[in-house]
């Protein structure tokens, strides 16, 4: 009886525990579908959540004065987003969607992205040049998986199978590829949108978003291009900023992933980190500032959320707001740079030697007192709005435009070398101010090798003392004081003012050299005797570049102080509410010249100078030193002996402020007075919106 009753005592527990589990769920249900039914309803499950990345806006680029030069204006960007476009395993509906795009933007005569290493040749196809970094991308296992001796035949007919393409014509099958191309090497994900156009016309953005349901993924979105203020205003010097390529996306991505090794990163520095990283459709800066200052032009991103609910539906929010790139104010002034440019312009323009050479060069300026760049012009130069579209005919242009001459040309400098070979005669004493040398044409103190004065005149047959050298360019005179001073002597001067060696800019530069045994025989060479006389003249394996010049005559010029050369003044926050970085003076050396050394050779250099017709009636002194280096080059395949042109000076000579260099090749130094008085005229008597500037901390803008 007993075993009976606990049986159906056990039994009454269970069902009542079932009774009250089952009760339990039919509350909570109750109270989820009644009570709070319509909360739930509103605020459907998510499935999914994926973010991306917002760009930021890329800080601007201005003169000294606050003028932007490089901005960003309103255009319209067409892009694809990985969260709406379909699938890779839908390629029917993705190839529908792509061509229809194709289709209207060819309508319209819109450009596009969609490129592809191949392109067709009479009835079949080749690689296009230089295209082996793309081509190489083709033959990869996880894409194409093809030999690394395919043709480019092989290629295209693995495209179409791979993204099904059989059916359409050979056109536009290569306009579909190319952009599918694109998107595969720019890892499109939903972290990455494709940018498929920019600087969409508004009526093309209207019928997108009017047929918005035939073209899923397809998104538009105001975005910013960058325009300039004057296109052909210092273009070497600002530089360009466009879509990143392969082998910087590695660099960027190498550098980044390094960063995030260390270990004492907190979350939120990995995610500014993240935030500051590139992906394979982002831009960069290529060259110039645009490149030098990227990292603070560039912004942080912001974060969009896309979340799926559980109908399915998508909605999008921005959780993080992107931080916009900082403003780099430039020492340089639109105005005089516009100015510098047109009168280096004239000078060169039309003007061919006798060999029928087309002359090129460059000016710089510089302020003295701090050494910052206030112009520095390139002739042939370009137009920075029309870069991208004439990058293949400027990069043909034997001419080479593109090439920055201020910066990137290295000179035998010629008789500009005198005044630093004065100054180490002077302070080694080897000469004093009164030391006197006879000029007899030709210096014989090498028996075997006479070298020739060329600049004979009033100096010949008498004894000059150095001021006289100077002022008459006397060949004679250097010779003798290079020979006893000794090649090592010479370049260890030549060094001290900064010759042969960057000057510290932002942006690239040559290094250039100075003459010297070592170097010779690094070449493979001798070096003679000979040479160093030689290179007392600014000849031989010496070369320097014009702002090398520049910064050589600027220590002349200050008492004997080098300071780094610069073009950036200062840095504001992208509201300009902030300054960030305010550029003060970088000495590199002080050389401690003597005084009586660097007058004796000031002397020199005006009376150089006012022998010059073109500077007569100034209402300041200007002191300078011509040159002119012979070359070798080969024109129409006979090697034939040119000249370059150079001079350097400063001015006012008794309160320096400026120093103009300035450097043609392929014409001598004669008639540049006219022109480097007219770039002085420019900075001293063109207005106070030449060399006036804003005060520290004032809003440009």
């Amino acid at each position: 009886m007993k075993s009976k009753y606990s049986f159906k005592l056990r039994a009454a527990a269970f069902i009542a525990a079932i009774v009250f589990i089952i009760s339990f769920f039919i509350a909570d249900l109750f109270r989820i579908q009644v009570i709070k039914g319509e909360e739930y309803s509103s605020k459907k499950i998510s499935l999914s959540s994926v973010t991306s990345k917002i760009t930021a806006l890329r800080g601007e680029i201005l003169d000294s004065n606050g003028k932007a030069l490089a901005y960003n204006v309103p255009s319209n960007t067409v892009y694809l987003d990985a969260s709406y476009f379909p699938p890779s395993s839908q390629k029917e509906e993705r190839n529908r969607i792509m061509l229809s795009l194709i289709h209207l933007f060819d309508e319209y005569g819109t450009e596009y992205n969609s490129s592809l290493p191949i392109e067709q040749s009479g009835d079949g196809f080749v690689f296009t040049e230089n295209s082996n970094s793309d081509k190489n991308y083709l033959f990869k296992k996880d894409y194409l998986n093809l030999n690394s001796y395919a043709t480019a035949q092989n290629c295209f007919d693995a495209l179409k199978e791979y993204y099904l393409l059989e059916e359409l014509p050979v056109d536009e099958a290569l306009k579909v590829a190319g952009v599918f191309f694109l998107m595969t090497k720019g890892d499109f994900s939903t972290a990455n949108p494709f940018v498929f156009a920019e600087n969409v016309p508004d009526e093309l953005v209207l019928i997108l978003k009017e047929q918005s349901r035939d073209f899923s993924g397809v998104e538009t979105r105001i975005d910013t291009d960058r325009t300039y203020y004057d296109g052909t205003i210092a273009p070497h010097i600002i530089g360009f900023y466009d879509y990143i390529n392969a082998d910087e996306y590695s660099a960027v991505t190498e550098e980044y992933r390094e960063k995030l090794k260390d270990e004492t990163l907190t979350d939120e520095e990995k995610t500014q980190l993240y935030l500051r990283s590139y992906g394979m459709t982002d831009k960069i800066g290529k060259f110039g500032i645009e490149s030098a200052m990227e990292n603070e032009l560039r912004g942080t991103a912001g974060v969009s959320t896309t979340v799926t609910n559980a109908d399915g539906t998508k909605n999008t929010e921005i959780t993080q707001n992107p931080v916009n790139g900082n403003n780099v104010i430039l020492t340089i002034n639109a105005d005089f740079q516009k100015q510098v440019q047109e009168i280096l312009h004239t000078r060169i323009e039309s003007t061919k030697d006798s060999k029928n050479v087309a002359a090129a060069g460059s000016i710089v300026v510089m302020d003295v007192n701090d050494f910052s760049v206030l112009a520095a012009a390139t002739y042939p130069s370009y137009d920075l709005s029309t870069y991208k579209k004439n990058f293949a005919a400027l990069s043909a242009d034997e001419d080479a435009p593109l090439w920055n001459r201020a910066l990137r040309s290295a000179y035998a400098p010629g008789s500009t070398a005198k005044p630093a070979v004065s100054i180490a005669g002077l302070e080694e004493g080897i000469i004093t101010a009164d030391t006197k040398i006879t000029c007899n044409i030709l210096y014989t103190y090498f028996s075997d090798r006479p070298f020739i004065c060329q600049n004979v005149g009033r100096h010949a047959f008498r004894g000059i003392t150095v001021d006289e050298a100077l002022r008459y360019s006397c060949n004679t005179y250097f010779y003798e004081v290079g020979r006893q001073l000794g090649i090592n002597k010479l370049g260890e001067y030549f060094s001290m003012f900064g010759l042969g060696q960057k000057t510290g800019v932002e942006i690239s530069e040559e290094a250039g050299m100075v003459a010297g045994p070592e170097e010779r025989q690094a070449a493979g060479g001798v070096w003679y005797p000979g040479d160093t006389v030689q290179a007392a003249i600014g000849q031989s394996d010496n070369l320097f570049t014009p702002i090398q010049l520049a910064a050589y005559v600027s220590t002349l010029a200050n008492g004997g102080t080098r300071y780094k050369a610069h073009f950036v003044k200062s840095i504001k926050s992208a509201d300009y509410s902030e300054t960030l970085f305010e550029a003060e003076p970088v000495v590199l050396d002080r050389l401690n010249i003597s005084p009586s050394s660097l007058a004796v050779v000031k002397k020199g250099m005006i009376a150089m100078a006012n022998s010059q017709p073109a500077f007569n009636g100034t209402d300041f002194q200007i002191a300078a030193k011509t040159g002119t280096a012979e070359f070798r080059k080969r024109v129409n395949g006979e090697v034939v002996k040119l000249t370059n042109g150079f001079m350097i000076s400063y001015a006012p000579a008794e309160n320096p402020q400026i120093a103009v260099v300035i450097a043609v090749e392929n014409i001598t130094s004669s008639g540049m007075a006219t022109y480097v008085r007219e770039v002085y005229e420019a900075y001293f008597n063109g207005g106070t919106d030449i060399t006036a500037s804003q005060p520290g901390g004032t809003v440009l803008r």
